[in-house]
C-alpha cells in the first residue's frame, strides 16, 4: 500500500476535470489489478465530518506517471476495497 501526498485529474461524466488528491494505491493479487483511493481537493465533510471517497482501478501507463481509470466492475472487488479502507484508516488512527 502506498500513500503520500500526491494528486491526479479525474474527468467526471460531465467533461469536467477535478483535482483530486490520492489517499492511497495498492495492488490486489486476487483480481490481477492496481487501485487508487481519492477525493476532491477542497472537499466538503459532511455533517458527520466524513469525506466522500471515490475508488477506481487503474491501468499505469509505461512511458509517463499518467494511468487510465476504469470503474469498479463488481460488488467482490467492493467489499475488498472497503476492507483495504478500513485497514488504512485503522493505521491511521493508530499512529496518531
Amino acid at each position: 500500500m502506498e500513500n503520500g501526498e500526491k494528486q491526479i485529474t479525474v474527468i467526471d461524466e460531465q467533461g469536467n476535470e477535478i483535482l483530486c488528491e490520492v489517499l492511497f494505491t495498492f495492488d490486489s493479487d486476487e483480481f490481477n489489478k492496481s487501485y487508487v483511493l481519492y477525493y476532491p481537493v477542497g472537499a466538503d465533510e459532511d455533517e458527520d465530518g466524513e469525506i466522500e471517497i471515490h475508488a477506481s482501478s487503474y491501468s499505469p501507463s509505461e512511458d509517463s506517471e499518467d494511468g487510465n481509470l476504469q470503474p469498479i466492475e463488481s460488488e467482490e472487488e467492493w467489499d475488498m476495497i472497503e476492507e483495504m479502507l478500513n485497514t488504512f484508516l485503522a493505521e491511521e488512527e493508530d499512529e496518531q
